[in-house]
């Protein structure tokens, strides 16, 4: 769980970066879908436990 919250962190730090930086704005798009997926990824893998 711990890794998930730290990649959730990452993601969303860069996604700050790359749309506070105009030519960065690839970075923000990947960084978005990477958070979506990791959230997503982290729900399933929760869900699977219970």
């Amino acid at each position: 769980m711990g890794l998930i919250i730290t990649l959730l962190i990452i993601w969303l730090v860069l996604s700050i970066l790359g749309f506070a930086v105009k030519g960065l704005l690839w970075l923000a798009i990947i960084a978005l879908v990477l958070l979506v997926a990791t959230a997503v990824w982290g729900w399933v893998k929760r869900k699977a436990k219970a």
